[in-house]
């Protein structure tokens, strides 16, 4: 069992409230980053999604209606990623990182594979 976690977390999200206690459930208490109020850098999203295997168009959130008005369907990796730093609520949440590794907690149970 890993004995350290992060979560990018958005309280007002259930499947990440779900994830947190989950990771607590585990007997961990992880760093709680709210990305809303702080979102990571370019480079610092860019390290999460490629630690996570992931590209930014598998970890934008499409339903928004920024992500409409910024007319991002055919936008590159690189757009993507500056709309998600500058517009976090693009950003596809919970991320954890623990030792063992990063997954989008989607769903929650998900987070189970780097607990």
């Amino acid at each position: 069992m890993t004995s350290t976690a992060t979560i990018y977390h958005n309280p007002r999200c259930n499947t990440s409230r779900t994830a947190l206690k989950l990771i607590q459930e585990a007997g961990i208490e992880p760093t709680v980053v709210k990305y809303l109020e702080t979102p990571p850098t370019k480079d610092g999203l860019r390290k999460l999604l490629d630690d996570a295997g992931m590209t930014a168009s598998q970890a934008i959130r499409k339903r928004e209606a920024v992500y409409k008005e910024l007319g991002l369907k055919d936008a590159s990796e690189d757009d993507l990623i500056a709309a998600m730093v500058d517009n976090p609520i693009l950003i596809e949440r919970p991320i954890v990182v623990t030792d063992k590794g990063t997954v989008l907690a989607r769903p929650a149970d998900k987070v189970r594979e780097v607990l």
